[in-house]
C-alpha cells in the first residue's frame, strides 16, 4: 500500500493558485515526461510560459503533459532527444526556435540513477550517469548561452536575457554510498553551474540550481512505497513529510521569474531540512 493511502497528519502540502509570472516567455524542460521534470513543465505552463517538453523514451506521457499545459492556455510541444547526444541537442534547440522563435528559460532536469556498490559499479554505469546528468546539462546550457548572448535582453519579457536552472540534488553536498556515480554527477553540476554563472553574468544571463531532497517521484519509489520505508525516510527529514513534485515546480517558476532577478549562481535546497544533518539532532 502506498503512503498516500495513509493519513500522515504532517503532510499538509500547500497548493496555491498559479500566478502568471512567466507570461510571454518560452521554456525548455529536459526529462519532462515524468517526476520533477513533468511538474516543472506543467507549473511553468500554468505560469504563462510556452513549453518544450523534452523526453527520451516516454512519448505518451510527454504528450499527456503537453495536453495538460495547453489546457492552461499555453502552447506546448514534446520533443524526443537524448541530452547526452550533441547532434540531438542541437536539433532540439532548432526545433524550439522554429516553434517559439526564441526561448527564455532552460531547465536542465533530465537525470537518472544506475546504482551499485563501488566494487560492482561498471564503467558503463558510471559513464551513462555522467553522460546524462552532467554532460547533458553542459550541452544544453551551452546552447542556451549561445541563444541568450545572441538575442540579449527583451525588457518587455524579462529583465534577464535568459535563465538557466540546473536540477541538482541534496547529493551535491551529501555523500551517498552506493550511488557514487550519481553523487559525482551532482557534485559536478554544482561547480559547473557556478562557473557558468560567473562567466555569463555580464550578459544578464542568470544561472542557478534547485537541489531537491526526497520528492515523491518514480526515481525513488522504494524510499516511500511502504509505511515502513516511509517511516525510515522520515528519520532523514526534519520537516517530517516527503516533498511533492509540484513544490519543485513552484520553486522553478519563481527562480525563472523576475521576482528572483538578483539571485545568481545559487543552489536552492528544497529538502524539508535534509541538509541539516538530522542524525545529530540528539547531540554529536
Amino acid at each position: 500500500m502506498h503512503p498516500h493511502h495513509h493519513d500522515y497528519p504532517q503532510a499538509v502540502v500547500p497548493n496555491p493558485p498559479p500566478r502568471r509570472l512567466l507570461k510571454g516567455q518560452a521554456a525548455i524542460v529536459t526529462g519532462a515526461s515524468s517526476g520533477i521534470g513533468r511538474a516543472v513543465a506543467i507549473s511553468m505552463g500554468a505560469a504563462g510560459a510556452n513549453v518544450c517538453l523534452n523526453y527520451s523514451s516516454e512519448a505518451h506521457a510527454a504528450e499527456e503533459a503537453v495536453a495538460e499545459i495547453e489546457s492552461h492556455g499555453s502552447h506546448a510541444f514534446a520533443h524526443k532527444a537524448d541530452v547526452s547526444n550533441e547532434e540531438q541537442v542541437l536539433a532540439m534547440f532548432d526545433a524550439v526556435r522554429r516553434e517559439f522563435g526564441t526561448f527564455d528559460i532552460l531547465v536542465n532536469n533530465a537525470g537518472l540513477q544506475q546504482d551499485a556498490k563501488i566494487e560492482d559499479l561498471t564503467l558503463a554505469q558510471w559513464q551513462k550517469v555522467i553522460d546524462v546528468n552532467l554532460t547533458g546539462q553542459f550541452l544544453c546550457s551551452r546552447e542556451a548561452v549561445r541563444e541568450f548572448k545572441k538575442r540579449g535582453v527583451r525588457p518587455e519579457v524579462s529583465c534577464a536575457a535568459g535563465k538557466i536552472i540546473c536540477m541538482s540534488s541534496v547529493h551535491e553536498v551529501i555523500p551517498w554510498a552506493g550511488h557514487v556515480n550519481y553523487a559525482a554527477s551532482k557534485g559536478g553540476v554544482m561547480l559547473m553551474m557556478k562557473s557558468i554563472a560567473q562567466e555569463v553574468a555580464p550578459w544578464r544571463i542568470r544561472v542557478n540550481s534547485i537541489c531537491p531532497g526526497a520528492i515523491r517521484t518514480p526515481i525513488n519509489t522504494e524510499a516511500w512505497d511502504t509505511p515502513e520505508h516511509y517511516e525510515a525516510l522520515m528519520k532523514l527529514i526534519p520537516y517530517k513529510r516527503i516533498g511533492e513534485p509540484s513544490e519543485i515546480g513552484r520553486a522553478a517558476v519563481w527562480l525563472a521569474s523576475d521576482d528572483s532577478d538578483y539571485i545568481h549562481g545559487t543552489s536552492l535546497f528544497v529538502d524539508g531540512g535534509m541538509t541539516l544533518y538530522p542524525g545529530f539532532e540528539a547531540g554529536g
